[in-house]
């Protein structure tokens, strides 16, 4: 059977969505550093500290234990009162065990949002840059997107009027992101408040809240939920996890906290697809929320060194512009003034050209801005140790100046 006719069985639904670019660039890297490259790779969206003692500890002790079993769907509900306390304690946010979700990842919680809300033909708002997924997940669920456009002039924030004319009749759901993936832009209190309030006579849109960058704010920046603002908090759904904050990604949770209906079509979703998270993985979870903040206090700190080392050497090399994000651990670069020019025999017609001439004669991997909606930029992580990241400013130094 040839390959084109392999493809007319497959569903409208695989034909629409295509894989995270992310994924596809830092498996690459990978590739190329087990064939032996020296490959610094600035790709990854996970921090690069190890899982806290602890952590791994509660799962050693959970196996030992035999909780080796199914859950319930929602999750534990030691973890879901835990995740309540949270709640509460950072955010002022009243929610009950039973309004909580906790899912395989925080991906999984957003996509369960997205399938329990939408229809075909709804439209789903958000700004560009915008996570790799957000698109994805509106296609997933037969929807369409409606993009935000911003750039590096605005600090890649959206404006109140921006929300007010991208709004239509068909709209469904409006994706917040603070602290932003991929920008590290983090929205102030007052920002949130006036975007909110575009939409606060329109009770047949939901927001969903994308917080899995909370703890991860530097220096004046604070973070602020929307779902704080009076008379949201039944429209907003809140989703966070453990990834980022405890170096947890690849244990797989995250959660999600809104209304009660809505959490309980999620819990039907997850039902029906991957049933419980990982019961190890739950008790895991459990301990990070309880008791991870000096490990969260020790990774804020060397991120903000990292992060002002790059934003000033980045700035220092011609052709780059960057501004120095508050959150997160991403930095947007700005490489519109290298379209065009020839690197190396190699003419760069847009930033996906740039990002593999970078991998492929310099062995340093970036994720080119069009992934995220916006060309002409390049996403860098500095979740690395100072050693590559001055290994990725010297390489990069070397690609555009010779």
């Amino acid at each position: 059977m040839s390959l084109e006719n392999e493809e007319r069985f497959l569903s409208n639904r695989v034909k629409n969505i295509q894989e995270s670019q992310t994924l596809q660039i830092t498996g690459r890297a990978k590739k190329m550093a087990s064939e032996g490259k020296d490959v610094v790779s600035l790709s990854a969206g996970e921090p690069d500290f190890p899982t806290p003692d602890f952590v791994c500890d509660a799962a050693i002790k959970a196996i030992k234990e035999n909780f080796t079993k199914y859950t319930p769907v929602q999750g534990i509900i030691e973890l879901r009162k835990a995740i309540s306390e949270k709640f509460l304690k950072d955010n002022n946010l009243k929610y009950s065990p039973e309004q909580i979700v906790v899912s395989t990842g925080g991906k999984q919680s957003l996509a369960n949002i997205f399938l329990a809300l939408l229809n075909p033909n709804d439209e789903v708002v958000f700004q560009s840059p915008y996570w790799v997924s957000y698109p994805e997940m509106a296609h997933l669920a037969d929807a369409k997107e409606v993009i935000i456009h911003t750039d590096i002039s605005s600090n890649f924030k959206m404006t109140p009027e921006q929300v007010k004319n991208a709004l239509t009749e068909k709209t469904k759901i409006f994706v917040f992101n603070s602290p932003s993936n991929p920008t590290g832009t983090v929205y102030t209190e007052k920002e949130i408040r006036d975007i909110m309030e575009v939409l606060r006579d329109r009770e047949d849109i939901f927001i969903i809240s994308d917080e899995i960058y909370e703890y991860l704010v530097y220096g004046d920046a604070k973070h602020f939920s929307p779902a704080e603002v009076d008379g949201f908090f039944d429209r907003v759904l809140t989703v966070n996890g453990v990834s980022k904050a405890y170096s947890m990604t690849g244990w797989r949770i995250g959660y999600a906290a809104g209304p009660k209906w809505i959490m309980d079509s999620c819990t039907k979703i997850q039902s029906q697809t991957t049933s419980n998270p990982t019961s190890i993985a739950q008790k895991a979870a459990l301990a990070g929320i309880l008791g991870g903040s000096d490990f969260i206090e020790t990774m804020k700190t060397e991120f903000v060194k990292r992060r002002d080392f790059m934003c000033e050497q980045l700035n220092a090399i011609e052709g780059l512009k960057v501004n120095k994000p508050d959150g997160a651990f991403y930095i947007f670069v700005s490489v519109e003034a290298l379209i065009g020019k020839t690197f190396g025999g190699t003419e760069i017609k847009t930033s996906a050209d740039f990002a593999t001439y970078l991998l492929d004669h310099f062995y340093l991997a970036t994720v080119p801005g069009d992934a995220f909606g916006l060309e002409g930029y390049l996403r860098l992580s500095y979740a690395d140790s100072q050693e590559n990241l001055q290994k990725a400013v010297d390489r990069m130094k070397k690609a555009i100046l010779g």
